[in-house]
């Protein structure tokens, strides 16, 4: 492994650049600057790294999987490797507890719903299927002209900003903007709520960005103040349902207000609604926007590749599949327990014992994808990476994701003659396990004459 991202800031982490597996640390503080290189070191020396002391009970451990063919295995297998909020809401239903008494006692929307909607594991593929497939799975295409006029708005106003050249702090004008204003155009909610959302958006994440640990732990203070954040939450949601169900529109959240649920034979409940828009806030924005501003990084690394992008757009889904495997937005999570004996890399991983699974080292497995960090445009199975995890519990917005992605450099690239990096960025990344910078500072040309080989305007359309 020799060409990991060079331009992370080590010198400005609170940690020191491990050198061997006495100083790996994949979660204290400042450990994202040094990710790759601690990859590097476990796949040589630990693929299943052992935290003593880290399971879910006392005396037991957490294992760490960095390998494809592991984090594959597990991922693929929810019966042999349940995942933890499937053992909890199921553990719930079958304590009685309905979905009212689980919010009151645990303020959690997403999880009070899946109480009632999605105990199981065949109730959760077909929770899918029935709920949000239509929408942000298969169904993510029927937003392809919404995408276009978000990404092209945006577009216009930073480009009217340099008149027509200059630079522009791409995260705040355009990665992070867009999937705001994409999801509230796919539940409905108005363009003018954003800043709101965003708020509710940034508390809902709150473990994974300031958690500590791979359990995402937070204090008692952290979750006093993420609960305040969310303050008002659940009545904005029951508002707009209430609207919806007298006057529906063509959005996600009308549709949820009237679908008839086949999995249980019967509408929604104004709770089950709202978790189900608690959980496309959470998925809906971070992986897309930590995406984009990857890409973007890459673009400015390959010399050349945003000129053959421009005019070879058939090449646009494999830079989108290859830089998500090689940048992925998330890096690992603590979802998965072990239901029996296991042995990983002739490792002995004992029933009970919990796993993080690290989606990241994962797609840099040099045994899996040969010369890993080359951005191979070419590569067979430009798919097989597990940024959106795999299998049947496979991020349900993936689709809503790509199309999200691939329409938006259909844009730039239609809009934009060159791209390059601008002055002020220091490379310093956002704590949590995402991938993302916390700035990112890009100098752009606006192209004389606006190419329409992707989704961008045509030059009458302009």
């Amino acid at each position: 492994m020799a060409s990991y991202p060079k331009h992370i800031n080590h010198e400005l982490s609170p940690m020191a650049c491990p050198v061997d597996l006495d100083t790996v640390d994949l979660f204290g503080d400042g450990a994202q600057e040094h990710w790759y290189e601690t990859y590097e070191i476990l796949h040589r020396e630990a693929p299943v790294l052992r935290i003593e002391g880290g399971g879910l009970k006392p005396r037991t451990d957490a294992f760490v999987l960095t390998k494809h063919a592991d984090v594959s295995r597990v991922v693929k297998d929810p019966e042999r490797f349940p995942s933890l909020s499937q053992a909890r809401v199921g553990g719930y239903a079958d304590q009685g507890m309905s979905a009212e008494e689980n919010y009151a006692t645990y303020r959690n929307l997403m999880q009070a719903a899946m109480v009632s909607l999605r105990p199981t594991q065949e109730l959760y593929i077909r929770h899918r299927k029935e709920l949000t497939d239509p929408w942000i799975g298969p169904g993510a295409l029927r937003h392809r002209k919404m995408i276009t006029k978000h990404a092209n708005d945006l577009l216009d106003s930073w480009i009217a900003d340099g008149n027509g050249h200059g630079d522009v702090e791409f995260i705040s004008r355009f990665a992070r903007p867009l999937p705001q204003r994409v999801m509230a155009s796919v539940l409905g909610f108005p363009l003018d709520d954003i800043p709101q959302l965003a708020e509710w958006g940034d508390a809902i994440v709150t473990a994974f960005v300031h958690g500590s640990g791979l359990k995402h732990e937070l204090t008692p203070d952290q979750t006093k103040g993420m609960l305040a954040r969310l303050e008002g939450f659940q009545d904005y949601i029951y508002e707009h349902v209430r609207a919806k169900r007298l006057d529906p529109h063509d959005d996600m959240v009308s549709f949820l207000c009237d679908v008839h649920y086949q999995a249980l034979d019967r509408k929604l409940t104004d709770l089950e609604i709202a978790g189900i828009v608690h959980a496309m806030i959470i998925g809906g924005l971070e992986t897309t926007q930590y995406a984009l501003e990857e890409q973007a990084q890459l673009l400015c690394e390959h010399p050349g590749m945003f000129e053959q992008l421009r005019h070879d757009r058939g090449k646009v889904r494999a830079f989108t599949e290859e830089a998500m495997r090689m940048r992925s937005p998330t890096h690992g999570l603590s979802t998965r327990v072990t239901a029996e004996d296991e042995v990983f890399q002739g490792i002995e991983v004992p029933a009970g014992s919990l796993l993080h699974l690290r989606y990241g080292a994962a797609n840099v497995d040099e045994q899996e994808f040969a010369c890993p960090f080359d951005l191979d445009l070419d590569r067979e199975g430009l798919t097989r990476h597990v940024a959106f995890s795999t299998g049947p519990r496979v991020c349900p917005g993936a689709n809503l994701s790509r199309v999200e992605q691939q329409i938006a450099w259909g844009v730039l690239l239609d809009r934009i003659e060159s791209i390059e990096y601008g002055d002020g960025n220091d490379w310093l990344h956002q704590p949590g396990i995402m991938l993302g910078t916390l700035k990112l500072n890009l100098r752009f040309a606006e192209a004389d004459v606006p190419l329409s080989l992707g989704t961008g305007r045509t030059t009458s359309a302009s």
